[in-house]
């Protein structure tokens, strides 16, 4: 990120904690004394700055945060899915005093700026609000889909205030709704905030992520209604905050704001590079981006997405699963799965005449990257994926400067999109049964035609995907495929799985391309040299060769010698995953807390 958005609040460093009981309570921030600031405009900016720096994701947030969703096989699955049970109230974390510091800064800044009233005019002052108020509901949004419930905090709480310190958790319907009215204020009072700034300003000052964040959290909070069943178990939804589906109300609401009234417009061009252009960019592309971390090979602001995602040594080898590219529709519109045959087609060919996207998020036959400054076709590198589709779509594709080994990557990162806004709108008006034609074409048709696609509206529900997500709605069905295909890991898919209660397709076979014979080599992208070679024996010795021995229990074949690869890690997603256990040393602490109902 620029410069500009790594604003030191030296001042406001925090301080180590004295004890347990102090995570509520110290922090450096609160020795600021009245006389020294609280005084312009310029203390309310610094102050607001530093939000930035403390509580924008990072990029293996960003462009990880779905490495363990459905579609993806990974190496190692995250702890909550492990069989073993790994994860427990005796070592669950996230309760400590360092994660709940930026609460407090943010409750520091609301509880005092009201000095600067008289010296700010109230529209300066009401923006600032609103910028604090956006990053309480953006740091309670979190808390909120890791805990279910969580005790709601507006006010710097004192050393002295235990009783304060020491309260129950308040609902998470309650909270949610706190949430939403910290969105609705920012998204009220500081959009009209928005203004030409210096580019590497853009991200700290535009307005319009309130009402998008405000579009988002309506839309994927775990209490809204479109949760198929509660991320808080065996208790219903408390009807009297969400009278007359108000989270979807609001989430069609703000989307549609934006749609109607924001400078927002969707990246186009060449369909097959539009799409990836918008991850790969050395600055963000704002004609789309809404809020996004900028990075700079000029002032050395790197990080290590490509590195992590080409790396056989680190990371957690992601790779898509075919399962989920087989949604990926033909260029006519129509699924792919209703090609006769389909089943056996193989990589070379599986990429013709798809949505072009496709090729924009994993490696494809014509695929090119450029090594020690020449380009050439690259092909699926089997010590990363462990499918054969390898995503490429953050990653750069030129192993200059040694991007691919080490944290050198410049590209700038999307955290919210225009793409998302549309996304968030169709799909609340699906599920309040207010959808329409003129809402597909304002919405879904133009991110299909941007990939190339044909952009009519499905008469009939696609039966692969109704197998895929047992719904047998047609609009919400393909909602979900554009949903999963724009959006594919930028952070959204795990959430989605929540909210709709499907958290049962974690457990699902990973499966990887088709393989149409053991002890043949395949070249997979037509350069005249073999990539691949699935075995039962000893692995041999042709050049530029993987060899997968299948004798290693994690791999298999469907039918034994021929079909679709199968990759086999152990994954245990069961009920009471859908929320994380209170740390049993939190519990310890403060027994009012309570334990979530299956962690009990």
């Amino acid at each position: 990120m620029r410069k500009i958005l790594l604003y030191t609040l030296t001042t406001l460093a925090a301080a180590g904690m004295a004890s347990c009981e102090d995570f509520l309570t110290r922090d450096t921030y609160d020795q600021i004394g009245s006389d020294e600031f609280w005084k312009s405009e310029t203390d309310l900016e610094l102050y607001a700055n530093g939000f930035i720096q403390k509580m924008i994701p990072g990029d293996g947030t960003i462009t990880r945060g779905d490495i363990y969703a459905d579609y993806c096989a990974v190496d190692i699955p995250t702890d909550l899915l492990r069989p073993d049970g790994n994860v427990s109230p005796d070592n669950q974390t996230g309760w400590a005093e360092s994660n709940w510091t930026n609460l407090r800064r943010v409750n520091y800044m609301l509880d005092n700026m009201h000095k600067c009233r008289g010296r700010v005019s109230d529209e300066i002052y009401n923006h600032y609000e609103g910028v604090a108020r956006f990053w309480r509901a953006w740091f309670y949004y979190d808390k909120v889909q890791t805990f279910g419930a969580v005790p709601w905090y507006d006010f710097t709480i004192a050393a002295s205030d235990k009783e304060a310190m020491m309260k129950p958790r308040d609902s998470r319907e309650y909270v949610m709704d706190k949430v939403l009215e910290d969105l609705t204020f920012a998204s009220t009072y500081s959009p009209l905030r928005r203004q030409v700034q210096p580019k590497a300003r853009r991200s700290s000052t535009s307005g319009w992520r309130w009402p998008s964040s405000r579009a988002s959290a309506s839309m994927k909070a775990p209490s809204a209604s479109t949760t198929r069943a509660s991320r808080r178990p065996n208790k219903p939804w408390q009807a009297e905050y969400n009278a007359d589906n108000k989270f979807l109300r609001e989430a069609a609401a703000a989307a549609k704001e934006i749609m109607d009234k924001g400078p927002y417009s969707l990246v186009t061009g060449d369909v097959k590079t539009a799409y990836r252009s918008l991850f790969t960019s050395a600055g963000l592309l704002t004609q789309e981006v809404i809020f996004g971390r900028e990075y700079s090979k000029e002032l050395s602001a790197f990080h290590e997405t490509s590195w992590y995602y080409y790396s056989p040594t680190y990371g957690a080898k992601i790779a898509m699963t075919k399962k989920f590219m087989n949604t990926y529709l033909t260029t006519r519109g129509t699924p792919f799965t209703d090609i006769d045959g389909y089943q056996t087609i193989d990589f070379i060919r599986e990429f013709d005449g798809r949505d072009a996207r496709m090729a924009q998020t994993v490696i494809s036959p014509t695929y090119k990257m450029k090594i020690s400054g020449r380009e050439r076709l690259y092909s699926p590198n089997w010590k990363v994926t462990r499918t054969g589709y390898h995503p490429i779509k953050w990653s750069i594709d030129d192993d200059a400067d040694n991007v691919l080994s080490k944290a050198a990557s410049w590209n700038s990162l999307p955290i919210l999109r225009y793409a998302e806004v549309l996304l968030n709108y169709a799909e609340a008006k699906a599920e309040l049964g207010e959808f329409s034609d003129d809402i597909w074409n304002k919405t879904i048709k133009p991110l299909r035609e941007r990939a190339g696609v044909d952009g009519k509206r499905p008469t009939s529900a696609d039966p692969y995907l109704q197998q895929y997500y047992g719904l047998s709605d047609s609009d919400l069905l393909e909602i979900r495929r554009e949903r999963a295909i724009e959006l594919l890991l930028e952070g959204f898919r795990y959430d989605d799985l929540m909210r709709w209660h499907a958290g049962e397709l974690l457990n699902k076979q990973w499966y990887g391309i088709y393989i149409p014979a053991m002890d043949t080599s395949y070249d997979l992208n037509g350069d005249g040299i073999n990539d691949v070679c699935v075995i039962s024996g000893e692995a041999g010795n042709e050049p530029g060769v993987t060899y997968i021995v299948l004798d290693d229990s994690k791999y298999s074949l469907e039918n034994g010698t021929t079909g679709r690869l199968l990759y086999t890690v152990g994954r245990n997603f069961e009920e009471k995953r859908y929320l994380r256990p209170i740390p049993k040393t939190a519990l310890n602490i403060n027994p009012d807390l309570g334990q979530n109902y299956y962690w009990r």
